[in-house]
C-alpha cells in the first residue's frame, strides 16, 4: 500500500474529506464508516489499500460509538455471544478476502439486501420464527455478519435483518451492532496483519484519519439523539438501500476499470 508521500495533494484532501464524511454517517445512524469510506477511498486507489486506509478509522468510531453508546451492561446480558460468532464469521471472511480476492463479494451481499428489502415492503420480512429461536438465529446472522465483514468489508446488513425481527430499541441496537463491528474489526485487523501482509509503519500511515473520523462521528450523534425510534427505523432502511446501490456501483467501477487494462 503507497504512504501518503505517495498520494498528491488532491488525494490527501480527497481521502480526508471521505473520513470526514463517513465519520459523520457512522455518528448518525450508529453505522456506515466503511461502506461510505471503502468505495469513495478506492476511486482513487486500489480495493485493498482502501480497505487498510479504512479499518482503523473504522475501528476508532466503533470503539467511539461503543463509548458514546453509554452503559453497556444490558446488551451484553442479552447478545453477549453475537461479538464472538461475528469474531468467527470475520476470521474466515477474511482469509477468504485474502486467498480469493476476485470472487465479487460485494455483489453477492448486495442481492440479499435488495430481496431483504423487497420483501419487507411486501411484508414478508416478519418474521416470528426469529423470535421465537433467537439464540440459534442469532448464532447465524452473527456469523453472516462476521464474514460479509472480513469479505465485501460491511458487518452491517445482516445484523440490522436480525435486529430489527426481534424488535430491539434503537439504542440497544447500535450498541449491539457496535459491539459485533468491534470483535469483526479487530479479527480483520489481526487477520490482515500477520497473514495479509500489512506492515507496523502501514497501519500508522492512517492514525490521522483516525482522529478525522472520530470528531466527525462526535458531530453525527448529536443527530441521532434528537429523532425517535420509527423515524430510526426509516433511516435504517434507507442505509441499507443506499448500502446495496453503493455496492453495486463500486462492482461495476470495478468491472470497467477492469475492462481498459
Amino acid at each position: 500500500m503507497p504512504g501518503f508521500e505517495s498520494f498528491s495533494a488532491g488525494v490527501v484532501l480527497w481521502i480526508a474529506a471521505v473520513t470526514v464524511l463517513a465519520g459523520f454517517v457512522h455518528g448518525a445512524l450508529g453505522l456506515g464508516f466503511p461502506i461510505v469510506a471503502t468505495p469513495l477511498i478506492a476511486l482513487v486507489s486500489d480495493i485493498r489499500s482502501a480497505v487498510i486506509l479504512v479499518l482503523l478509522p473504522c475501528l476508532a468510531t466503533v470503539v467511539a460509538s461503543v463509548i458514546k453508546g453509554g452503559p453497556v451492561r444490558q446488551v451484553l446480558s442479552e447478545f453477549w455471544a453475537m461479538p464472538i460468532y461475528a469474531f468467527c464469521g470475520a476470521l474466515l471472511g477474511t482469509r477468504l478476502f485474502i486467498t480469493f480476492p476476485a470472487v465479487p463479494f460485494s455483489l453477492l451481499l448486495a442481492a440479499v439486501i435488495l430481496i431483504y428489502l423487497n420483501l419487507d415492503r411486501l411484508g414478508g420480512t416478519d418474521w416470528p420464527w426469529i423470535r421465537k429461536r433467537r439464540q440459534l438465529c442469532g448464532a447465524l446472522f452473527g456469523f453472516i455478519g462476521g464474514l460479509a465483514e472480513g469479505t465485501a468489508n460491511i458487518a452491517a446488513p445482516p445484523l440490522i435483518v436480525y435486529y430489527l425481527a426481534i424488535g430491539i430499541s434503537p439504542s440497544m441496537l447500535v450498541q449491539a451492532l457496535n459491539l459485533c463491528f468491534l470483535s469483526g474489526k479487530m479479527t480483520q485487523f489481526a487477520t490482515l496483519t500477520w497473514s495479509g501482509g500489512v506492515s507496523p509503519v502501514q497501519w500508522l500511515i492512517t492514525l490521522p484519519l483516525a482522529v478525522l473520523a472520530v470528531a466527525a462521528l462526535l458531530a453525527g450523534v448529536h443527530i441521532r439523539d434528537r429523532i425517535d425510534a420509527a423515524t430510526y427505523r426509516v433511516w435504517l432502511k434507507r442505509a441499507l438501500f443506499v448500502i446495496a446501490l453503493i455496492l453495486l456501483a463500486q462492482y461495476a467501477y470495478a468491472a470497467i476499470v477492469g475492462l481498459h487494462r
